[in-house]
Order: structure tokens, then C-alpha cells, then sequence
């Protein structure tokens, strides 16, 4: 793969994640299922969550888990590698905050280590990984 595509290839990638967030803050979960792969893993395990297996599975767990919480999820400074032309790992610094009830707030620090998988064409997430640093919960609008 000559470099023009590589990068191509990665901000494809980039531009995936970005959905990703987007997706999950305003709750569509239709279009949120689109981004992963059918066979997805997540594991929050040493996040304090679990392993969850398929993406139809995750999602589900993920939006009776926030219902219509407000979220905001950034991640920045991406580390993508592509490792055939069709896989690739990638390392993204997260920062979330999620509304638990009126004036209680969780912001959260941390990685997301992840796999991705090119079908039919377009990038797809095939696992996540989550590991926290630091989750400060707070009081305040």
C-alpha cells in the first residue's frame, strides 16, 4: 500500500471514530450498529464494566444502559495502524462526562485500544477496549 492510500486509509479510520462519538452522544443506535463490525467485542472490564460479544449485544447493553442520559464523549490524539489492507489497531485519549441524574456528572479519563476491519469496503470497529485513569463524579449542572 503506497502512502497516499495509508493515509487515506486512516483518516477513513479517524473519520469512523468521529461517528462513533457523535452517534453515542445523540442516541442514534441505528446509526450507532452501522459502525461495527456484526462480530464485535467490547471489553470495559478493567474499566468496571465487562466483556460484551456482538455488536447487536453492545449495543443494546449500551442504550438501555443510558437511556436518554446526556453524554459527551471526545477522543483525541489518535494512534492508527494499519496492519493489511483491510485491519488495522488504533489508540485514542478519551475524555466523557455522563449525567447520571440532576447535578450528578461522572467525567472520565482514559484509552480506548482498538481493532478495525474493512468489509464491503467501508471501516468498521471489530473490538474496543477500555481502560480508565482516572473518573471524577461531581456535583453541579
Amino acid at each position: 500500500m503506497d502512502d497516499t492510500t495509508a493515509l487515506l486509509e486512516i483518516e477513513a479510520i479517524k473519520q469512523l471514530k468521529a461517528r462513533y462519538c457523535r452517534y453515542l452522544d445523540t442516541k442514534d443506535w441505528t446509526a450507532w450498529r452501522g459502525i461495527f463490525a456484526d462480530d464485535f467485542v467490547s471489553d470495559t472490564s478493567e474499566a468496571g464494566g465487562k466483556v460484551i460479544e456482538g455488536a447487536d449485544a453492545f449495543v443494546e447493553f449500551t442504550r438501555k444502559s443510558l437511556r436518554s442520559q446526556p453524554t459527551v464523549h471526545q477522543v483525541h490524539a489518535p494512534e492508527i495502524e494499519l496492519t493489511s489492507p483491510t485491519t488495522g489497531n488504533g489508540v485514542w485519549a478519551l475524555e466523557d462526562v455522563i449525567r447520571f441524574g440532576p447535578g450528578v456528572n461522572l467525567r472520565g479519563y482514559g484509552h480506548y485500544r482498538e481493532t478495525y476491519q474493512k468489509v464491503d469496503g467501508r471501516w468498521r470497529i471489530k473490538s474496543s477496549k477500555l481502560t480508565r485513569l482516572r473518573e471524577d463524579v461531581f456535583n453541579g449542572l
